[in-house]
């Protein structure tokens, strides 16, 4: 039988699949519609999925207490706000550097676990989440550059993001993941459509509006799976789960893209997927000890 721990990094691992499928879709259409206007078409699709599912489960029924309600409120406003300061930061300064950046959220959120949820982390742990991190800087490789406004604008997105997930893990086990996936993406949509207000219109044609529909599929699943992660598993051990991302991108770039990895990427690809296999047997070697209970003397 899998522990909560085990359940959290395949919910993790299959969510940033998801969310990487969608972005590879989103790259397709990005020559035929606008960034926001993207943005607020698929927001629109996922959002009316995510209500019908959430009215379907019969989610809108549960009762949220007051507190519950107010980390949904916090985690949405969170999830909000780094979006903007990502994409200031997106278009301001080259990507390796802020991808490099982003990469430190699961050293974050492990911290973060430790000192205000009191979440063990061990010395093992911390080591392969480091070893994972060193794997990101050889695949990313950012380029020397000064720290400027927009480097501080990746920062605090990085700190957006830390609180939206531990936030997350704060919520009682009773919250629906539906109704804070829905309430992510309604706010992400009302996001975009005020992006595309600045914008020229630019009307989708059919095979855009279907690729547009998978991505909403896909972003979906991205979103119910990595809520239902980081609420079953220990932020600690689940969060570096995320690196595996970078592990879809590589895949797709070579699919759809026609995009090789040269050498440094590939060991980076090896070293994080090493960590991670690494983080998950010693979460299953500590599952059995449980089951085992002490043993005599």
């Amino acid at each position: 039988m899998l522990s909560d721990n085990a359940r959290g990094a395949i919910l993790m691992m299959a969510g940033m699949a998801a969310f990487t499928v969608n972005d590879s879709i989103m790259k397709l259409v990005s020559s035929d519609l606008p960034l926001f206007q993207s943005l607020a078409w698929r927001g629109i699709g996922v959002s009316v999925v995510l209500a019908l599912m959430a009215w379907r489960a019969g989610a809108f029924r549960v009762v949220l207490s007051g507190s519950d309600k107010r980390l949904i409120l916090v985690r949405t406003l969170c999830d909000t706000a780094s979006t903007w300061f990502f994409l200031q930061a997106l278009f301001q300064m080259p990507i390796a550097n802020l991808t490099a950046i982003l990469q430190a959220l699961p050293l974050t959120v492990t911290l973060g676990a430790a000192v205000f949820l009191r979440e063990p982390v061990g010395w093992k742990r911390l080591t392969a989440i480091g070893i994972g991190f060193l794997g990101v800087l050889l695949i990313v490789r950012p380029e020397a550059g000064g720290f400027d406004l927009y480097a501080l604008y990746a920062l605090i997105s990085v700190a957006l993001v830390t609180v939206r997930d531990l936030v997350t893990r704060r919520m009682t086990r009773g919250v629906p993941s539906l109704i804070v996936a829905l309430a992510n993406a309604v706010s992400v949509t009302l996001f975009g459509v005020l992006g595309a207000s600045t914008e020229a219109v630019a009307l989708p044609g059919a095979s855009t509006l279907l690729l547009l529909a998978g991505a909403s599929v896909f972003i979906i699943g991205g979103y119910v799976m990595t809520v239902s992660a980081v609420r079953t598993g220990e932020l600690a051990f689940v969060t570096p789960f995320r690196y595996t991302g970078l592990i879809w991108a590589l895949i797709l770039g070579f699919a759809l893209f026609h995009e090789w990895p040269d050498a440094l990427t590939q060991l980076g690809a090896a070293l994080i997927v090493a960590t991670g296999l690494f983080t998950f047997y010693r979460e299953r070697v500590a599952a059995r000890r449980l089951r085992r209970g002490p043993q005599r003397a």
